[in-house]
């Protein structure tokens, strides 16, 4: 019998063009699924074939566990303290083996075994067949429609299949079997049944290899897509970079009479495409990506990463675009926050700015509104510029003399000291739940504490928007802080013994 299965081993192998050992783990499983239909539970049964005399044996194993962690299924596991009472240098993770009496192969239901084998190397011919494909390197998968699936598509490139689910297809974009398909790789999943490349035609990166495709200066690096943004259908924009001064990037991108940008707006169902000149300053990149709209002035604030884009009421509607598409497109593009407001709203915005400041000086440093206003007007705006700029700086003002300047600066240093003090007692009411909260850092805790969050549940309860304006976060961190908040509430119910 051990002769024939060293034969039927080597007949498949030759068959399906499959590693001969590929044929022995399929032949293993099978005899182990057989195995543990005879025991109670959920047994782990290990089988290990001669791969030279075709003799094998069979094992029942158990996976040792750490003591606290428990048994989840004791028909399968051995907690440490009992496994080293046997083994002394055994470790969590190993496996604890005995020989069990192995069943012969004629027992086995053919028809089992042989589905065993079959899908073993159903999967091993797949596997080497999506591992040629991706071995070519290509980003962009072409093939044709093979089927619907719930509403995604199965595109088949040769034998290889790949999924184009309905999220990742451009709005009221319809396709039909048969019809050819152009989409990029954005995953590969071998674990998934069925196609196992994942595929996008609504995602930028999709965009940006068409353009490079379209456009030979980009693969001979004479120009670089720098970023790219999309609503996918209507809208893109694209920053650009030339690497070579006789390049001009845009007029590249968009070809003799529009041919390059035209054949990626084609194979994106008439999707628009705004071609920017990418920027190392961020305000001129911003003023860039809010075409066609012109822009008057811009205040970057460093902090908060985010700037104040003023426009006359003519630009307003086009800055913002319909439905705000175009200044979303634009942060999204150059990675700032991005508010667009009118000459008059910025004159109120920094007049309300100026009052709060003012305030704070004429509070912490003890001075009149005429003093304040002057620290304001040469541009100072927190009381750590008042105390740490350059002495000189402040001497260059014609309306301080060197004694004013010196009692200014220790006003300042005195008050920051004031301030910290208080901070850190705050910041001690600040519950041990609350500072142990993972990716809370120190500064945070004090922002938090400043606004009176003293407790995880405090801060559980606040909204996006409030926690944004506490501690300038975006809106996507300030959901993931509060949502790692509210995490105990859902694990404490989940505990909760039934009554």
């Amino acid at each position: 019998m051990n002769r024939e299965l060293l034969m039927l081993v080597d007949a498949i192998s030759r068959e399906k063009n499959v590693e001969r050992d590929v044929v022995f783990g399929a032949v293993e499983l099978a005899l182990a699924s057989a195995t543990k239909k005879l025991y109670q539970g959920e047994v782990d049964i290990r089988v290990v074939i001669d791969r030279d005399s075709g003799n094998y044996e069979t094992f029942r194993r158990w996976l040792v566990v750490p003591d606290e962690a428990g048994l989840q299924n004791p028909e399968a596991e051995e907690m440490l303290s009992d496994a080293q009472d046997d083994i002394a240098d055994i470790e969590v993770g190993d496996y604890i083996e005995k020989p069990i009496e192995s069943m012969p192969i004629g027992r086995i239901g053919a028809m089992a075994a042989k589905q065993v084998i079959l899908q073993k190397i159903r999967d091993a011919e797949r596997e080497m067949l999506l591992n040629d494909f991706m071995s070519r390197g290509e980003k962009i998968f072409v093939g044709t429609v093979k089927r619907m699936d719930k509403g995604d598509l199965i595109v088949e490139s040769g034998r290889v299949e790949g999924r184009l689910k309905r999220t990742e297809m451009i709005p009221k974009e319809n396709f039909r079997t048969g019809d050819r398909v152009r989409a990029i790789i954005t995953e590969v999943d071998l674990t998934l049944r069925g196609a196992p490349i994942l595929l996008s035609r609504s995602s930028p990166s999709f965009m940006v290899e068409l353009f490079r495709q379209e456009v030979p200066e980009i693969e001979q690096g004479l120009l670089e897509i720098k970023s790219c943004a999309r609503d996918a259908g209507s809208r893109a924009k694209i920053a650009v970079l030339s690497h070579d001064k006789r390049v001009d990037p845009i007029g590249t991108c968009v070809g003799v009479r529009g041919s390059r940008v035209t054949g990626v707006t084609n194979e994106l169902a008439g999707e628009r495409v705004d071609i920017v000149l990418w920027s190392e300053d961020p305000a001129q990149f911003v003023i860039g990506a809010l075409a066609p709209a012109n822009v008057q002035s811009i205040v970057v604030d460093e902090e908060r990463h985010a700037m104040d884009v003023v426009v006359d009421e003519e630009n307003l509607a086009i800055a913002i675009g319909r439905g705000g598409q175009n200044v979303r497109l634009a942060s999204e593009l150059t990675g700032w926050r991005i508010n667009i407001m009118t000459a008059d709203e910025s004159a109120q915005k920094q007049a309300e700015e100026s009052d709060t400041v003012r305030k704070l000086f004429m509070s912490k440093l003890d001075v009149d509104q005429e003093m304040a206003d002057i620290l304001i007007e040469e541009g100072f705006t927190s009381l750590e510029e008042v105390a740490y700029v350059p002495l000189q700086e402040m001497l260059d003002i014609e309306a301080f003399d060197e004694e004013t300047v010196n009692e200014l600066r220790s006003r300042a240093k005195d008050a920051l000291l004031t301030l910290e003090l208080a901070r850190e007692e705050s910041v001690e009411e600040v519950s041990q739940d609350l500072r142990a909260l993972e990716g809370l850092s120190t500064e945070l805790i004090a922002k938090l504490a400043e606004a009176g969050i003293h407790s995880r549940d405090d801060l559980a309860d606040l909204a996006t928007d409030e926690l944004s304006d506490i501690t300038g976060q975006s809106p996507e961190e300030a959901t993931a802080l509060i949502m790692l908040a509210r995490a105990h509430w859902f694990t404490s119910e989940d505990t909760q013994p039934n009554t």
